[in-house]
């Protein structure tokens, strides 16, 4: 009897412990803060101006992330991300052939709502805001003319974009493995004055975070 009764407390005291562990580790209730750092993998759509054909690049993307809680199930997670996009690019301008990469360096800052049907998975999706604030274009081949280069010059492009993204996080204790894709919703050119090609970036984008 007395053997029963230990080893009924001792399955009691580890399930308390256990039950006690699934509590502490279940954060959908509590604000968070975490980092984050991984990669872009961007392109372009809905491209006008002169024929070239876009294939994607990679590109850095880090910043920081929070969450809100708006009781278990929901809440709001805003992000300021640096990320990187922009293309790749062959085609004919005044019938010479060229190649050319452009990158562009963008603060985001998206806000998305969360669905949290478990502590293990995070499902987002919202608007996001983002603002130009370097672009680089290089021509790879040697024969790049003038003519060439100011076809791509934008001394209007619009440095202020809307987005719209969504994904979700797969979070492991304090480490945070997050998906996502995105899509401009308003496209480069700022009055339509310039003739560079008009476009807006798709992207796909995948971190792993800490949160704290």
């Amino acid at each position: 009897m007395k053997k029963i009764i230990l080893m009924f407390a001792v399955v009691s005291l580890m399930a308390g412990k256990i039950n006690a562990q699934e509590k502490e580790t279940d954060y959908r209730e509590k604000p968070q803060f975490g980092l984050k750092i991984g990669m872009n993998i961007s392109n372009v759509y809905d491209s006008k101006g002169e024929d070239f054909k876009a294939d994607g690049k990679f590109g850095l993307a880090l910043g920081a992330f929070g969450e809100i809680p708006i009781g278990k199930y929901l809440g709001i997670h805003p992000e300021i991300l640096f990320s990187q996009k922009g293309f790749k690019a062959t085609g004919k301008i005044l019938g010479s052939t060229y190649d050319f990469t452009r990158t562009t360096n963008f603060i985001d800052v998206p806000i998305l709502v969360t669905l949290k049907p478990s502590e293990f998975l995070t499902i987002m999706a919202g608007p996001q805001y983002s603002y130009l604030i370097k672009q680089t274009d290089v021509f790879a081949n040697a024969t790049t003319s003038i003519a060439q280069e100011q076809e791509f010059v934008n001394e209007n492009i619009r440095k202020n974009l809307f987005c719209f993204t969504g994904g979700f996080d797969i979070n492991i204790q304090h480490i945070v493995i997050g998906l996502r894709a995105g899509w401009d919703i308003t496209n480069n050119n700022g009055d339509g004055t310039s003739t560079t090609p008009r476009y807006k970036n798709v992207w796909y984008q995948g971190t792993i975070g800490f949160r704290f």
